[in-house]
Protein backbone atom coordinates (compact mmCIF):
# COMPACT_ATOMS: atom_id res chain seq x y z
CA UNK A 1 0.00 0.00 0.00
CA UNK A 2 2.84 2.24 0.42
CA UNK A 3 4.44 1.92 -2.39
CA UNK A 4 1.15 2.73 -3.75
CA UNK A 5 0.50 6.04 -2.28
CA UNK A 6 4.11 6.56 -3.65
CA UNK A 7 3.71 5.75 -6.59
CA UNK A 8 0.30 8.14 -7.32
CA UNK A 9 1.82 11.07 -5.80
CA UNK A 10 5.52 10.45 -7.53
CA UNK A 11 4.27 9.24 -11.26
CA UNK A 12 6.37 8.76 -13.74
CA UNK A 13 9.47 10.43 -12.19
CA UNK A 14 12.39 9.60 -9.72
CA UNK A 15 11.89 9.72 -5.84
CA UNK A 16 14.72 12.75 -5.32
CA UNK A 17 12.94 14.57 -8.83
CA UNK A 18 9.73 14.07 -7.29
CA UNK A 19 10.61 15.55 -4.17
CA UNK A 20 12.19 18.39 -5.43
CA UNK A 21 8.97 19.41 -7.46
CA UNK A 22 6.59 18.91 -4.54
CA UNK A 23 7.92 21.12 -3.07
CA UNK A 24 8.25 23.85 -5.60
CA UNK A 25 4.37 23.71 -5.37
CA UNK A 26 2.13 26.52 -3.32
CA UNK A 27 0.12 24.84 -0.39
CA UNK A 28 1.66 21.46 -0.66
CA UNK A 29 5.29 22.81 -0.50
CA UNK A 30 7.69 20.73 1.89
CA UNK A 31 5.28 19.95 4.02
CA UNK A 32 3.76 17.55 1.14
CA UNK A 33 7.09 16.50 -0.25
CA UNK A 34 8.67 15.34 3.00
CA UNK A 35 6.32 12.78 3.95
CA UNK A 36 5.75 11.25 0.32
CA UNK A 37 10.12 11.26 -0.32
CA UNK A 38 10.14 9.56 3.42
CA UNK A 39 6.85 6.72 2.89
CA UNK A 40 8.43 5.87 -0.53
CA UNK A 41 12.10 4.85 1.57
CA UNK A 42 13.98 7.97 0.78
CA UNK A 43 16.72 8.70 3.36
CA UNK A 44 16.35 11.82 5.81
CA UNK A 45 19.44 12.82 4.99
CA UNK A 46 18.36 13.16 1.14
CA UNK A 47 14.80 13.86 1.46
CA UNK A 48 15.34 16.80 3.81
CA UNK A 49 17.40 18.85 1.47
CA UNK A 50 16.11 18.27 -1.35
CA UNK A 51 12.77 19.34 0.14
CA UNK A 52 14.09 22.39 0.78
CA UNK A 53 16.00 23.08 -2.08
CA UNK A 54 12.40 23.02 -3.83
CA UNK A 55 10.88 24.65 -1.56
CA UNK A 56 12.90 27.47 -1.69
CA UNK A 57 13.46 27.16 -5.55
CA UNK A 58 10.53 29.41 -6.51
CA UNK A 59 10.71 32.01 -3.47
CA UNK A 60 13.37 34.81 -4.87
CA UNK A 61 10.96 35.14 -8.46
CA UNK A 62 8.02 35.84 -6.36
CA UNK A 63 10.04 38.28 -3.59
CA UNK A 64 11.61 39.83 -6.82
CA UNK A 65 8.95 39.83 -8.88
CA UNK A 66 5.70 40.32 -7.05
CA UNK A 67 6.07 44.19 -6.88
CA UNK A 68 6.14 44.45 -10.65
CA UNK A 69 3.47 41.78 -11.14
CA UNK A 70 1.27 43.60 -8.78
CA UNK A 71 1.75 46.88 -10.61
CA UNK A 72 0.96 45.22 -13.96
CA UNK A 73 -1.89 43.54 -12.64
CA UNK A 74 -3.45 46.22 -10.97
CA UNK A 75 -4.03 48.04 -14.48
CA UNK A 76 -7.38 46.22 -14.95
CA UNK A 77 -10.29 46.55 -12.42
CA UNK A 78 -10.51 43.05 -11.45
CA UNK A 79 -7.02 42.06 -11.22
CA UNK A 80 -6.58 45.58 -8.54
CA UNK A 81 -9.59 44.36 -6.74
CA UNK A 82 -8.03 40.84 -6.40
CA UNK A 83 -4.38 42.24 -5.48
CA UNK A 84 -6.32 44.18 -2.83
CA UNK A 85 -8.13 41.40 -1.13
CA UNK A 86 -5.01 39.33 -0.99
CA UNK A 87 -2.80 41.92 0.57
CA UNK A 88 -5.96 43.14 3.13
CA UNK A 89 -6.31 39.29 3.77
CA UNK A 90 -2.52 38.73 4.21
CA UNK A 91 -2.56 41.87 6.92
CA UNK A 92 -5.43 40.45 8.86
CA UNK A 93 -3.68 36.86 8.99
CA UNK A 94 -0.24 38.89 9.65
CA UNK A 95 -0.19 40.29 12.99
CA UNK A 96 2.79 38.73 14.44
CA UNK A 97 4.72 39.39 11.43
CA UNK A 98 4.41 43.14 11.55
CA UNK A 99 5.17 43.28 15.24
CA UNK A 100 7.88 41.08 15.05
CA UNK A 101 8.82 41.64 11.74
CA UNK A 102 11.50 39.02 9.82
CA UNK A 103 11.60 36.75 13.35
CA UNK A 104 7.56 37.04 12.81
CA UNK A 105 7.77 35.92 9.61
CA UNK A 106 10.32 32.95 10.24
CA UNK A 107 8.18 31.90 13.01
CA UNK A 108 5.09 32.19 10.45
CA UNK A 109 6.82 29.91 8.03
CA UNK A 110 7.68 27.43 10.24
CA UNK A 111 4.46 26.44 11.31
CA UNK A 112 3.95 23.18 8.66
CA UNK A 113 0.28 24.22 8.04
CA UNK A 114 -1.59 24.89 4.73
CA UNK A 115 -0.98 28.47 3.78
CA UNK A 116 1.61 29.29 6.14
CA UNK A 117 4.65 28.47 3.91
CA UNK A 118 6.95 30.19 2.22
CA UNK A 119 5.01 31.28 -0.47
CA UNK A 120 2.29 33.32 1.78
CA UNK A 121 5.66 34.18 3.73
CA UNK A 122 7.05 35.85 0.69
CA UNK A 123 3.98 37.77 -0.21
CA UNK A 124 3.45 38.64 3.49
CA UNK A 125 7.01 40.05 3.42
CA UNK A 126 6.02 42.14 0.83
CA UNK A 127 2.94 43.70 2.37
CA UNK A 128 4.42 44.21 5.73
CA UNK A 129 7.58 46.31 3.84
CA UNK A 130 10.61 43.89 4.99
CA UNK A 131 13.40 43.85 3.02
CA UNK A 132 14.01 41.53 0.26
CA UNK A 133 16.88 40.03 1.28
CA UNK A 134 15.78 39.77 5.09
CA UNK A 135 12.50 38.26 3.34
CA UNK A 136 14.12 35.47 1.59
CA UNK A 137 16.79 34.76 4.88
CA UNK A 138 13.40 34.19 7.11
CA UNK A 139 11.56 32.04 4.57
CA UNK A 140 14.57 30.41 4.88
CA UNK A 141 14.73 29.83 8.62
CA UNK A 142 10.78 29.16 8.55
CA UNK A 143 11.31 26.60 5.57
CA UNK A 144 13.99 24.80 7.81
CA UNK A 145 12.47 24.51 10.94
CA UNK A 146 9.64 23.58 9.26
CA UNK A 147 11.27 21.02 7.47
CA UNK A 148 12.62 19.78 11.16
CA UNK A 149 8.93 19.35 12.36
CA UNK A 150 7.86 17.73 9.30
CA UNK A 151 10.73 15.30 9.34
CA UNK A 152 10.12 14.11 13.00
CA UNK A 153 6.25 13.59 11.94
CA UNK A 154 6.69 11.80 8.77
CA UNK A 155 9.34 9.37 10.65
CA UNK A 156 7.12 8.76 13.11
CA UNK A 157 4.62 8.12 10.25
CA UNK A 158 6.29 5.41 8.26
CA UNK A 159 7.15 3.42 11.43
CA UNK A 160 3.47 3.82 12.47
CA UNK A 161 2.73 2.67 8.51
CA UNK A 162 5.01 -0.01 8.78
CA UNK A 163 3.59 -1.53 11.98
CA UNK A 164 -0.18 -1.45 11.13
CA UNK A 165 0.67 -2.63 7.62
CA UNK A 166 3.64 -4.41 7.30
Amino acid sequence: MKEQLVEVLSGHMSLPLATVALSTLPILELRGSLPVAILGGMPLWQAYPLAVLGNMLPIPFIIWLLEPATDLVRRWKLGGCFVEWLFARTRRKGEKIQQYEAWGLVMFVAIPLPVTGAWTGSVAGHVFGLKKLNTFLACLAGVCISGCIMSVLSVFARELFVRLFG
